[in-house]
């Protein structure tokens, strides 16, 4: 095991999916510029709260594993201190690779005084997350990982065990057949009943939208699992990277006599793009990218969520029916939801109400030591 210290050892980190999963027709390969930058320790908002380490497994001088560890500073003040991550892992099919890489990730931790790790999270949970265990024929949408099927038994080989599935849902948002017509009657009683007005975001104003964005984050997410809030660095890192795939048609706020209650940020699937461009940008990807809208014909609905105080006035459904408005005029028909925890029974009744189905569960694991 060796930790990524040079820009080699960070070349061979980020090349290392490529080589794994270059010939899986699901995979979608990541730029890697984009990835370069998510590592800086300069260019991205997370390290302004979070320390981390990379590490490659090597055999014959060959990588054959990475890992990542980290400790989250916002992480420890939301649930104290003591736990840890591990993430962007990545490994030939070998359980003794996988032993070597968690067993590296838990040393590291255990040297910054934790006892307890979870993940993989790269490097958060609003960031690729999780590891497949159902949904392995279907392409990942932006922020989703994609793993082969092996990777379930080798995390658990290594001594890792389940402490949480996140689902996604698929709904075909153009087949308002499918929805019970309760959520219609709860969406026109949001206007008319409790005078709740539903506004889509500006590019222009895009960053003092996302601001407000992590005011009802913040608020509606705070009693998930492994919520750590938004920080304003955090918040502006946000902004712009969602200038590249923002359409105003899919970002949305929900009003209340001038107070913004809620908010629903869906994305157009960049991945079919980047799937063209096949991780780079020359000689030809920027034309992929600049001819997306003719490409893309899916969304991720990524961020849906309403004040605690005002989730009994139906906020939700106008937000899944605008979806379906949307549908009408937009190239995208259908897209997934989520993630969502499995043990979020409000928004899973929520999807299936809307005629969705659980087509992708993402495993995050844990251990002690």
């Amino acid at each position: 095991m060796r930790a990524v210290s040079s820009d080699r050892d960070l070349r061979e980190f980020i090349e290392l999916p490529f080589r794994l999963h270059s010939s899986s027709p699901q995979w979608v390969p990541p730029l890697r510029i984009e990835r370069r930058m998510f590592h800086s320790r300069r260019m991205n908002a997370y390290f302004r709260h979070a320390g981390a380490q990379e590490f490659l497994a090597r055999r014959d001088g060959s990588v054959v594993g990475r890992i990542s560890a980290q400790v989250d500073g916002a992480y420890d003040a939301q649930h104290g201190p003591g736990t840890g991550m591990f993430g962007f892992l990545e490994l030939e099919d070998d359980p003794e690779v996988a032993c070597a890489l968690i067993d590296t990730a838990q040393a590291w931790l255990a040297e910054r005084g934790r006892h307890h790790m979870i993940g993989p999270m790269d490097y958060t949970m609003n960031d690729e997350c999780g590891v497949l265990v159902e949904g392995f024929e279907r392409e990942p949408m932006i922020k989703q990982p994609w793993h082969p099927p092996h990777y379930a038994g080798l995390c658990e080989a290594a001594g890792l065990t389940k402490a949480i599935d996140l689902w996604m849902w698929e709904l075909v948002i153009d087949d308002r057949e499918k929805i019970l017509p309760i959520i219609f009657e709860l969406a026109e009683q949001c206007e008319t009943k409790h005078g709740v007005q539903l506004r889509h975001m500006r590019r222009r104003d895009l960053p003092k939208e996302i601001k407000v964005f992590g005011e009802v984050y913040n608020a509606a997410w705070k009693r998930n699992w492994g919520f750590v809030p938004y920080s304003e660095p955090d918040l502006k890192h946000l902004a712009e990277e969602l200038q590249l795939v923002f359409d105003k048609h899919w970002f949305m706020l929900a009003q209340k006599d001038g107070e913004t209650i809620g908010i629903a940020i869906t994305l157009p699937d960049i991945n079919q793009v980047l799937k063209k461009m096949n991780g780079r940008v020359l000689p030809f990807g920027w034309w992929h990218f600049l001819r997306r809208a003719k490409i893309i014909d899916r969304v991720r609905v990524g961020f849906l969520g309403v004040k605690p105080e005002y989730q009994h006035t139906g906020t939700a459904a106008r937000f899944y029916v605008e979806h379906f408005d949307m549908a009408k005029v937009r190239p995208q028909k259908w897209g997934e939801m989520g993630w969502i925890l499995e043990t979020n029974r409000a928004m899973n009744r929520g999807m299936e109400a809307m005629g969705g189905r659980v087509v992708k569960r993402f495993r995050v694991y844990e251990s002690r030591f």
